[in-house]
């Protein structure tokens, strides 16, 4: 089946919708993003009220980085379903990668409300909660998602972050440490290492400074 190809009842219109949503899905996955986007638009030429179209379209133009296309695409699938986890899941990421912590944690908060326990969701509702200002529930959230999926190396990254954030360097150096016996191609642990290894040289430094004019005085 092609992707213009609509057959009339509505039981196969439905069929056809959730086949070509499939397709876009696999487009998406293999990073072929604007032939995905495609896909979507044409679905949206034939039914205008389809949730999951927008939702992928969404998704498309945040992997491109297009994030106000991406923001008018899932603010329309809330329109048509404010109870979809995802697409107040991809919002809420969409406003975390505009730097608008506020609204991140607003739309995040409402998708781990619908779908709990969820380690994606956790993970960027912590990543937000953190840089909203609220840094231990933030941790709490990065925590609870890694206990969730223990292997999964962005919430050992971001959580690895935090803990650089707050100085506290053995946690951040494990979690790191982690990150690059699951990937060791991972160039942004292997930095984020090297720079918690740095930064650990220099604390123990400051505190020998510290003893030694304490002792002097």
């Amino acid at each position: 089946m092609t992707n213009e190809n609509f057959s009339g009842n509505d039981v196969s219109f439905k069929s056809d919708i959730e086949l070509l949503i499939k397709e876009a899905d696999q487009k998406k996955l293999s990073g072929e993003h604007d032939k995905a986007i495609k896909i979507c638009e044409n679905i949206l030429m034939h039914d205008l009220n389809c949730q999951e179209a927008y939702e992928e379209i969404g998704d498309n133009y945040l992997s491109l980085r297009q994030y106000e296309k991406a923001k008018k695409a899932l603010q329309k699938a809330i329109q048509l379903n404010p109870r979809s986890a995802n697409a107040n899941y991809l919002l809420g990421f969409v406003f975390s990668a505009l730097g608008n912590f506020d609204k991140s944690v607003e739309y995040l908060d409402r998708a781990d409300e619908i779908e709990p326990n969820h380690p994606e969701i956790l993970r960027c509702l912590g990543w937000s909660v953190f840089h909203q200002g609220d840094k231990k529930r933030g941790v709490i959230l990065l925590e609870r998602a890694l206990n969730l999926a223990e292997h999964d190396p962005l919430i050992l990254s971001d959580l690895g972050v935090c803990y650089l954030n707050e100085k506290n360097f053995d946690r951040s150096a494990i979690l790191f440490k982690k990150v690059l016996e699951i990937e060791p191609e991972n160039e942004k642990a292997r930095e984020c290492l090297n720079a918690v290894r740095f930064f650990q040289k220099e604390f123990k430094k400051l505190r020998s400074n510290k003893t030694k004019n304490k002792k002097q005085h």
